[in-house]
C-alpha cells in the first residue's frame, strides 16, 4: 500500500508538472476606473476588461473619503471619515488606450462620474461641479467653452546641462518619448500641438488643441496620466510639481480658453473693441478678473504653489488682464496679423495662475462659473494692461481694480470660504471639505524646512 501509494503520488506531481508547462497563461486586460481627486491625483479602481459591461452598468463603489487623499498620500481631516458610499460611473467616452511594448501589457483607464446609489449626481463629484457650469453658461447665455491646457512638466530621464532650455537638441536627448507619447496622445483623440524644451532644467512642455468644456478638462487629466507612464517606461519619471526645487523654474499648467456658440462659431473676437475682445468676451472676463483671488485656492492648490506666483518668476501677481503679458492672471493672446490668419478663431485667453494640484474639472468650473457670472452682471470688459502691476503706482492699481493675488495657500483658503458667490456655485459642503483637506495638508509640512516640502510634492506629483 505505501509503495502503491508513492507511485500515485509520482504520477499526479508528473501530470501536475506536465500541466504548468504546457498552460499558455494569458494574461488578463484590467481596466482601471479612475476620478481625479481633490489633490488632482487620478485614483482609482481595476477591473478585468471583460467586466466592462457590467461596470458600465452598475459603476464601483469608493468612500466619498477617499477624494480627501491628499497629494502626501495621507488623508489628515476628512469630513466623511468612514461612513459613506459612492459609485464611480463610466464615462464610455472618455476611454483611454495605452498599447503594450515588450514589457509592458496594453493598459486601459476609464474616467468616472461620482453618483450616490440611486444614479443621481454627487453634489462634490468635480466632473459635476464643472457640467453644471457648462450647462449655466449654455441655458442661460447660448455660449460653451472651449479650451487647452498647457502642461510643463520636469522629465528625468535626460541629463541634465545649463542652458539647454529651447535647445534644438533637446528634444532629441528624450529619446523615443516625445515621439510616443504624442503618437499616444493622437491615437487616444488627443491632438497634440507641441511638444518642446522649456527654460528649467530638463523641464518640457506638452500641448494639445482645444476642445469643448468637458472634453478639455478629461485630457488633461488624461495627458498627465500618459506622460506619467510613458516617462517610466522610457526610463526616466515625469514631475509636474510646481517646484522642483527651491528657488529653481516652477512647472505651470496654463489654461487657454475663449467662447463660442452652440453651433462651435468663434465669439470672442471684435474688431469693432478695443483691442478686438466682444462685449460678451469682455463680461466673460471681467467675472473671471473679479474673482481670480477668490477661487486661485482652487487652481494653484498646494503649499508651494505661491512660491511660484511671485514677480520676476514669469507667473501670476494680481488679476490682470495683460496683453502678451506673460506675468499677468489672464493674458489677452492675440492673433498674429499675418496673411491667412482668421483673428475670429486665433484669438483666445490664457490662464496663469494654475499649476498640477488645481484639478482640472476645478480649474475650468472655477473660470466658467466666473465668467457666467460677469454676462450675469453685465460686467464692462476689463481694462487691458500693457505694463506689470508691480511697477505701478498703488492709486494706478486701485483705479484698474487690481488686487494682488494672496501671497499662500492658506490666505488663498481664507479667500475661498469667505466668498459667497463660490459657496453658490459650488456648494458649501464641497468647499468646507476642500477646505478641511488642504489645511491638513498644511499642517504635515508645517514642521518641514523649504527642500524637503518641495522634495514632498515632487514625489507627488
Amino acid at each position: 500500500m505505501i509503495r502503491r501509494a508513492f507511485h500515485l503520488r509520482v504520477v499526479f506531481l508528473d501530470t501536475l508538472a506536465s500541466t504548468m508547462t504546457q498552460t499558455d497563461l494569458t494574461p488578463e486586460q484590467i481596466v482601471m476606473l479612475c476620478i481625479c481627486d481633490y489633490a488632482s491625483q487620478v485614483r482609482g479602481k481595476g477591473f478585468p476588461l471583460t467586466e466592462l459591461p457590467i461596470r458600465q452598468r452598475q459603476g464601483m463603489g469608493l468612500a466619498p473619503t477617499n477624494l480627501m487623499i491628499n497629494a502626501l498620500g495621507q488623508t489628515p481631516a476628512t469630513p466623511w471619515g468612514a461612513l459613506g458610499e459612492l459609485l464611480m460611473m463610466p464615462d464610455a467616452g472618455t476611454k483611454l488606450e495605452i498599447p503594450g511594448d515588450d514589457h509592458h501589457p496594453d493598459a486601459y483607464l476609464l474616467l468616472a462620474d461620482l453618483v450616490q446609489l440611486d444614479g443621481t449626481p454627487w453634489p462634490n463629484c468635480p466632473r459635476h461641479l464643472l457640467r453644471r457650469a457648462i450647462a449655466a453658461l449654455r441655458d442661460e447665455f447660448g455660449l460653451q467653452v472651449k479650451a487647452a491646457f498647457e502642461h510643463e512638466f520636469h522629465f528625468s530621464g535626460v541629463d541634465e546641462r545649463v542652458g539647454d532650455a529651447y535647445l534644438a537638441e533637446s528634444v532629441d536627448s528624450a529619446g523615443n518619448f516625445p515621439a510616443t507619447l504624442l503618437a499616444t496622445m493622437r491615437h487616444n483623440g488627443i491632438s497634440p500641438e507641441s511638444f518642446l524644451p522649456e527654460f528649467g532644467p530638463r523641464q518640457f512642455e506638452v500641448t494639445q488643441a482645444a476642445a469643448l468644456g468637458m472634453t478639455a478638462a478629461d485630457q488633461a487629466v488624461q495627458v498627465r496620466e500618459l506622460v506619467r507612464r510613458l516617462a517610466r517606461r522610457a526610463g526616466g519619471r515625469a514631475s509636474f510639481a510646481p517646484l522642483i526645487a527651491p528657488g529653481e523654474v516652477g512647472n505651470g499648467v496654463h489654461v487657454h480658453f475663449s467662447l463660442v456658440d452652440i453651433n462651435d462659431e468663434p465669439i470672442s473676437y471684435d474688431p469693432a473693441n478695443q483691442h478686438g475682445i466682444s462685449s460678451r468676451a469682455g463680461a466673460f472676463l471681467a467675472g473671471v478678473l473679479r474673482d481670480i483671488p477668490d477661487f486661485v485656492a482652487l487652481t494653484a492648490a498646494s503649499g508651494i504653489s505661491y512660491d511660484r506666483l511671485q514677480p520676476d518668476r514669469w507667473s501670476a501677481t494680481y488679476n490682470n488682464l495683460g496683453r502678451l503679458d506673460r506675468e499677468a492672471s489672464v493674458r489677452l493672446c492675440e492673433a498674429p496679423t499675418i496673411k491667412d490668419v482668421d483673428p475670429t478663431t486665433a484669438t483666445n485667453f490664457e490662464y496663469r495662475a494654475a499649476d498640477v494640484s488645481g484639478n482640472p474639472y476645478l480649474v475650468l468650473g472655477a473660470l466658467v462659473w466666473s465668467g457666467v457670472q460677469g454676462l450675469r452682471d453685465e460686467l464692462s470688459a476689463p481694462i487691458v494692461t500693457t505694463e506689470s502691476p508691480e511697477q505701478m503706482s498703488a492709486a494706478r492699481r486701485q483705479e484698474l481694480g487690481l488686487v494682488h493675488l494672496p501671497g499662500s495657500l492658506s490666505e488663498a483658503l481664507d479667500r475661498l470660504a469667505g466668498s459667497a458667490r463660490l459657496r453658490e456655485w459650488l456648494g458649501s459642503e464641497f468647499i468646507d471639505s476642500y477646505d478641511m483637506t488642504k489645511r491638513g495638508e498644511l499642517g504635515l509640512l508645517a514642521e518641514l524646512d523649504e527642500a524637503e516640502r518641495v522634495a514632498r510634492y515632487v514625489a507627488g506629483y
